[in-house]
């Protein structure tokens, strides 16, 4: 009786931690490595000047804060001043995932320009592929965004909501991994903390910026540098991910 006691004490702690290890996630903060390569960034001469070597993959750290209701994904703060920071872009997006709205800051020169607009709807071709990230098992989504862009991204359904690094949201789960189809800029989570965001950690302030819609952003872009020879990468950069 005792050896059948002990059993079944064994069996429910067993049943108890793989209860844990499946237990759905609804809120936490995830941090995230970019990766970017310079040399697939910038095709240009005049840009390539600036980049070498030893500086040609910059990596960068960033924050999604999350739970059933809204999201926010910004640049972690840098503990020094980054060296030529101008080369990537540091975009922010707040999203309300209630009234399916999104706030967005878009680094424009060097300012940061306001976007208000509802959240994007994207057709995702969910195959079969797996991998593991942080612990968890993701199924990877492919969404060809025109003729000659093609974004990947790894998605877990243990963390319910619908949200992602650069405001990529429409899965059944949270993208813990987004990257271009050349590899040009690739994110990966690398630590997932289950906890509830405060209000602020959730919140994007535009103070007393104009905030434009994508369009209006669009054709003010295209109006103001669209004849210049370096506005299709401009206008590439801002649109990268939208």
């Amino acid at each position: 009786m005792k050896k059948n006691f002990v059993c079944g004490i064994s069996a429910l702690l067993l049943s108890l931690q793989v209860w844990a290890q499946t237990e759905y996630i609804h809120a936490g903060k995830i941090t995230f490595e970019r990766r970017t390569n310079l040399e697939k960034r910038f095709k240009d001469e005049r840009m390539k000047r600036f980049v070498t070597e030893e500086n040609k993959i910059r990596i960068e750290p960033f924050y999604l804060y999350f739970n059933d209701t809204a999201s926010l994904f910004q640049v972690a703060p840098m503990n020094q001043p980054e060296e030529m920071a101008w080369l990537t872009t540091k975009n922010a997006y707040a999203q309300n995932l209630a009234q399916s709205q999104q706030l967005m800051m878009l680094a424009v020169f060097g300012q940061n320009v306001f976007v208000q607009d509802s959240l994007p709807e994207r057709t995702w071709k969910i195959t079969d592929s797996k991998r593991s990230i942080c612990g968890y098992e993701c199924r990877k989504a492919i969404y060809q965004k025109n003729d000659s862009t093609r974004l990947y991204a790894w998605y877990t359904p243990m963390l319910v909501p619908s949200v992602g690094p650069e405001g990529f949201c429409g899965l059944p789960g949270t993208i813990l991994g987004l990257a271009t189809e050349d590899g040009g800029i690739v994110y990966f989570a690398k630590k997932i903390e289950t906890i509830a965001p405060k209000r602020e950690e959730l919140l994007l302030n535009p103070g007393k910026n104009k905030i434009f819609t994508i369009e209006e952003l669009r054709a003010k872009i295209e109006k103001e540098y669209g004849s210049t020879p370096w506005g299709k990468r401009l206008f590439d950069d801002i649109f990268r991910w939208l």
